[in-house]
């Protein structure tokens, strides 16, 4: 099942990293910045109600949606109680879980704005659609992705190592080549039509999208 989770969320367009226990679950979280994690209940090792406390007291504050077979109210109320965000109970259809992280990852307005912008670039995360002024962009979901990660950080310099660990998952075996082969699939999208050169290389370094971004 993690398996066919993991796919139907990459083909939403979100970078998934799957781990087997709660012990590798603890340090995957203490170890790279998430937007969401889905933790399962019945975790070896370390279960999921014991790493759900253990990161809160950690101050590890990602949202955390707690999926399990275990449909008892008592047991709903003990994963809430542990610091989850929200509770699915198995069996439960996909495009509901889905809908229930895109939830919990705008949830904070202040860290997470409902639409980001940079000049006339908008982006909607929730609803996931991307603006160049009025018109809409046709984005991959990868090209989607990286849109959203320059527009969370508009004038910061990304190293591809960055956009890597961010855009693609740990399991992605290639090249760093493959960050400059979609900031040009991406310009060709956002910049080029409108004669706009927002998205900078800054040589030997990285990329970033220009915060003075143009009406």
């Amino acid at each position: 099942m993690a398996d066919l989770l993991r796919r139907g969320l990459v083909q939403e367009g979100y970078a998934v990293d799957l781990v087997g226990d709660g012990t590798e679950a603890l340090w995957m979280a203490a170890e790279y910045q998430y937007s969401a994690i889905v933790l399962d209940v019945m975790l070896p090792g370390c279960d999921g109600f014991s790493v759900c406390r253990k990161l809160r007291e950690r101050k590890h504050w990602a949202p955390v949606l707690m999926l399990t077979a275990r449909s008892e109210v008592d047991d709903r109320v003990a994963g809430l109680d542990s610091g989850a965000d929200d509770y699915l109970v198995k069996p439960f259809n996909f495009a509901e879980l889905a809908a229930r992280l895109r939830a919990l990852i705008r949830r904070d307005p202040g860290a997470r704005p409902a639409v980001l912008s940079v000049g006339s670039l908008r982006l909607d995360p929730a609803r996931r659609r991307a603006w160049r002024g009025d018109t809409e962009l046709s984005l991959s979901p990868t090209e989607f992705a990286l849109l959203e990660l320059f527009l969370r950080h508009p004038g910061m310099v990304l190293s591809r190592t960055q956009i890597l660990n961010q855009v693609w998952d740990l399991g992605y075996s290639g090249t760093s080549n493959v960050v400059d082969q979609y900031v040009l699939y991406l310009r060709a999208k956002i910049d080029r039509p409108f004669g706009r050169t927002d998205l900078e290389t800054v040589r030997g370094v990285g990329y970033r999208l220009r915060d003075a971004a143009g009406d």
